[in-house]
């Protein structure tokens, strides 16, 4: 069988950029393939201390690596009109012939509301998203396009900068009905681990959107961002879930909070069986080659992986040495 198809999350939100491009460029020499960036203008949590511009650090990481590399995600409905986005998409990819691609997401009050005059509710936050995302394809023909929709009006432009094949666009998300229209009208979908029956229905209706549109789901990206937390020792693990990334143990929607001071005051009340079921905290390598196979086989095409601790480069060596062979897909 053919070698997984395994990459590294690089979360700006936690890591200063210039440790995270060289941890990309290790990871790829360890048997990582591409790098997905976190797009944050805040971190969860005060203690991760970062917020680094993803589209500067990845143009620094596609230098010192050879891999794909793309957002995962960014909100082209608040603080980028969605015209900007499109530049700096069509920048990247004709930088990096065959190696970028756009993830698109709905948007969090933590990163978006900054600049935001309103947070609307999340109906209204998928659908700028969708017409953000007209705006993008129409300026990925290279031609002249204009714009004046509900969400976002756009004077005739055209991106003058442009690769010889626009990007792929993905879009991010876990719920049925964005599945099905993003498998209608972008090139893959995104998502995060969840329980087996809710990704086979974010599947199935991923699949009926491609197929209406005349696509065969079958050739198109189903793209995995997956959190573990491993260290030497179990005690380590528990400590870097709890320390570094308690907001994976939050059990509720965290799009609507805006602070990283209210995400700090919410941590207190996580305990660590809140991770069950979310996140593997774990100091055994096959565990986790169990868990990210699973995912494999329930038909992922790629999974980007995040480690919460901050050891990072011996978890990159350890996972490149004992669990990225063992992978299949």
């Amino acid at each position: 069988m053919a070698r997984a198809n395994i990459g590294y999350a690089a979360m700006m939100e936690q890591f200063p950029p210039r440790d995270l491009v060289d941890w990309s460029a290790a990871a790829e020499a360890a048997g990582f393939e591409g790098v997905m960036a976190a797009d944050h203008v805040q971190p969860w949590v005060p203690r991760q201390g970062n917020a680094g511009f993803v589209w500067a650090f990845m143009a620094a990481a596609a230098e010192h690596t050879q891999g794909d590399i793309g957002p995962g995600v960014t909100c082209p409905s608040f603080r980028m009109h969605p015209a900007i986005v499109a530049q700096a998409a069509a920048t990247m990819a004709a930088m990096y012939p065959g190696r970028f691609w756009l993830g698109l997401g709905s948007g969090e009050a933590l990163n978006e509301h900054v600049v935001a005059p309103y947070w609307p509710e999340v109906g209204e936050r998928i659908s700028r998203m969708f017409e953000a995302l007209e705006i993008i394809q129409k300026l990925f023909t290279g031609k002249d396009a204009r714009h004046r929709g509900e969400f976002f009006h756009m004077e005739t432009m055209r991106l003058w900068t442009m690769p010889e094949t626009p990007p792929p666009i993905y879009v991010a998300t876990a719920g049925p009905l964005t599945a099905e229209r993003t498998g209608r009208l972008c090139d893959g979908i995104i998502t995060v681990g969840a329980a087996d029956e809710k990704i086979d229905t974010v599947f199935s209706r991923f699949e009926k959107g491609a197929r209406e549109a005349g696509k065969d789901p079958s050739t198109m990206p189903r793209i995995l961002q997956l959190h573990l937390s491993w260290a030497p020792t179990q005690p380590e693990a528990e400590q870097n879930a709890m320390r570094e990334w308690p907001n994976g143990g939050m059990r509720f929607s965290k799009q609507d909070i805006r602070s990283p001071q209210t995400f700090a005051q919410m941590a207190d009340l996580v305990r660590l069986e809140d991770f069950q079921g979310r996140m593997l905290i774990s100091d055994d390598l096959e565990a986790h080659r169990r868990e990210i196979q699973r995912y494999l086989d329930m038909g992922f095409t790629k999974i980007y992986l995040h480690n919460v601790g901050r050891n990072q480069r011996e978890w990159i060596e350890a996972f490149g040495r004992e669990v990225l062979p063992k992978l299949t897909a």
